[in-house]
């Protein structure tokens, strides 16, 4: 009906969602229309052909139905269905509710499930003003309270997922410093390992450095006793090269150890800076040649000579193919680089 429509689209509905409404109830009035809205909001609008069609063919069924039950009823009182009996209105004999027609009726009773009627002599008048504005505000207060009810749960959901992130995030964020954390101990423990060996390599360095000073210091004061003609201190040669077994019995045993790395001293007999360098125990003698080589031009891997001065030993280019391990180098040494 316009009226109906009218007052819907002045509610603000879509025209047509109102259409729809309209059609699906088969224009039952204004209640029944706003049920339909309130029912299927958010559903997206359907052909509208086809609902009119299906709304008019149950519109049809439904009054063959109510005109041969309103046929059976005249007959229960002993009236003729053409008699001047006029019935005004149908009402629900399980909750007493009066319908203006049978398409209402028969929507109250899809709603409610009730299917007990009767025919009713009352007169329903129309909806005044007031009524109208009643019942609109009726259906906004409903659909209010629907958009509210949608709201709180959809709040509820968008909480209950935001926990789960949170959870998620936290477990995440813990698996990720524990690994942090496994991994400052691992590269502290390797700097620990690191600095330990450093250290006894340096302390073999400077024992080894300590040793050749004082064979020099023996050396020089046996050297100016025989030019004086001064007694050898430590009476003698003998006792004078003695300490020498020992020591050679000391830079054995630690090159019997397991040394990964040999730390090297090599001084050039010419004099000036010494180089330094760490290589593997397993790297050979030539190995160390050629380091020497590639820090200055004037050395030749095939003619340099090294020796040790203490304990004393010169290598010859046999000893190039042997490891520092097997030459007793381990874990540091001097060696002094000699230029034909």
């Amino acid at each position: 009906m316009a009226g109906d429509k009218d007052t819907l689209l002045s509610m603000g509905f879509d025209s047509a969602r109102v259409e729809w409404a309209l059609k699906s109830t088969g224009n039952r009035g204004l209640q029944p229309a706003m049920d339909h809205i309130i029912e299927h909001e958010g559903e997206p609008v359907p052909d509208l052909s086809a609902v009119a069609e299906s709304a008019g063919g149950a519109r049809r069924d439904a009054m063959d139905v109510d005109d041969d039950e309103d046929a059976e009823a005249l007959k229960s009182l002993g009236a003729a269905a053409n008699d001047a009996i006029e019935a005004k209105s149908i009402k629900c004999s399980e909750c007493g509710k009066i319908f203006r027609n049978t398409a209402l009726a028969n929507f109250h009773a899809e709603k409610s499930g009730h299917d007990q009627f009767e025919e009713s002599t009352e007169e329903i008048k129309p909806l005044t003003e007031e009524e109208k504005k009643q019942k609109l505000e009726e259906l906004r207060e409903k659909m209010a309270e629907k958009r509210a009810k949608k709201a709180v749960e959809e709040a509820k959901e968008a909480k209950i997922n935001e926990n789960i992130r949170r959870k998620a995030g936290k477990e995440m964020g813990k698996i990720k410093e524990d690994l942090k954390v496994k991994q400052a101990l691992k590269e502290a423990e390797e700097k620990k390992r690191e600095k330990i060996e450093d250290a006894k390599a340096k302390a073999a360095i400077k024992a080894q450095i300590e040793a050749d000073k004082k064979a020099r210091n023996e050396k020089f004061a046996r050297e100016k006793a025989i030019r004086d003609g001064q007694p050898i201190p430590g009476e003698g040669i003998a006792a004078a090269t003695a300490p020498a077994p020992t020591a050679a019995s000391t830079s054995s045993g630690v090159a019997g150890k397991d040394f990964k790395e040999t730390r090297l001293q090599i001084r050039l007999s010419t004099g000036g800076q010494p180089y330094t360098t760490s290589l593997p125990s397993d790297a050979s003698l030539r190995e160390v040649a050629e380091f020497l080589a590639g820090q200055t031009l004037s050395i030749d891997v095939d003619t340099v000579s090294l020796a040790q001065h203490f304990p004393r030993k010169v290598f010859t280019q046999a000893d190039f193919s042997k490891s520092l391990k097997d030459l007793g180098l381990t874990p540091s040494a001097v060696l002094i680089a000699t230029v034909p």
